[in-house]
């Protein structure tokens, strides 16, 4: 079986950004015209700098990583009324022409503001405009990729939470609909409450593992797993799954720098019993730095890798 390890959005080794912003303070300082034409500079800077990371990665040979979901400022604000799509559409198709010839898989993960499933409708609202944001991009650069979402909120308990989730779910557009993948969360909803929504819907579960130690479920982990691979057997793509190591035994919850290399050895020694191929984000604050450390310890161990690729 194979695994494609990979990292998040910005590289420590490059001194670059794809996530340069704007506010929408500064935007109505400058006023529309000058406030444009400042989109204009940062969104070119953004895409100039995401085709060097992209090059990065494929000299680097890292087959998997997660876009910014910052590329574009202010795209979802009601008050700004710009062209961030069309006009773009060349910058868009290049992108999506050098992570096909570069071969990796790439994906978005919308930030914590996105909750479909919360209780006020703005923000259901803002949300359901971030999807869509996202969904746009990637028709335009015509790649095959995934929105990974938390199931959100749990006012007035998990099972609210969950119904609220499906019913704003269900009145997406099928296009955003079947770019969704939902992933367990380290408070609330643990893999079970996440198999039972992704099964309802029809949708791929990405495990966070990290995440399940943090919040697990009654169910063993060895048990859970063929059905998380199962809710992926109509996708095209591999599972996908987060890990990360846990900052220390006082915070628990929150990253470290690295990975823990006997924990990670122990989670894909538990993976090899499935033989089914995994795409594998390692989601440490060091990023890139982790990610080339982690894959020296594995061959340290006598692991097979090519580049960042793992093979059991």
């Amino acid at each position: 079986m194979k695994i494609n390890l990979g990292y998040v959005a910005l590289p420590m080794t490059l001194d670059v950004t794809s996530s340069h912003t704007m506010t929408y303070t500064r935007y109505q300082m400058l006023g529309p015209e000058l406030g444009n034409a400042q989109l204009h500079k940062i969104i070119l800077s953004n895409f100039g700098a995401l085709e060097k990371i992209l090059y990065y990665n494929y000299k680097n040979k890292i087959h998997f990583y997660r876009l910014t979901s910052n590329l574009i400022p202010l795209a979802t604000h009601p008050e700004v009324h710009y062209d961030f799509y069309e006009q773009y559409k060349e910058r868009y198709q290049r992108l999506g022409k050098l992570i096909r010839d570069y071969q990796i898989r790439v994906d978005f993960h919308p930030d914590q503001y996105c909750v479909i499933n919360s209780i006020h409708n703005d923000v259901v609202e803002a949300s359901v405009r971030l999807l869509n944001h996202h969904v746009k991009m990637m028709e335009l650069m015509g790649i095959e990729m995934k929105l990974v979402l938390h199931m959100g909120g749990g006012t007035y308990g998990k099972r609210a939470g969950m119904n609220r989730f499906m019913k704003v779910f269900r009145s997406l557009d099928p296009k955003v609909q079947s770019k969704i993948v939902l992933e367990n969360d380290d408070k609330l909803y643990h893999v079970e409450d996440v198999l039972e929504v992704c099964r309802m819907l029809e949708i791929p579960m990405v495990l966070d593992y990290h995440h399940h130690l943090c919040n697990p479920s009654e169910t063993s982990i060895t048990m859970l797993l063929p059905k998380i691979y199962e809710t992926w057997k109509k996708e095209n793509l591999p599972p996908k799954m987060h890990f990360s190591s846990p900052a220390s035994r006082r915070d628990f919850r929150n990253h470290h720098d690295y990975i823990e290399p006997g924990h990670f050895i122990n989670f894909i020694e538990l993976l090899k019993q499935y033989e089914t191929d995994v795409d594998l984000m390692i989601e440490a604050k060091k990023k890139d730095e982790a990610l080339f450390r982690l894959v020296r310890q594995l061959r340290f161990n006598d692991y097979i890798l090519e580049g960042t690729t793992l093979f059991l």
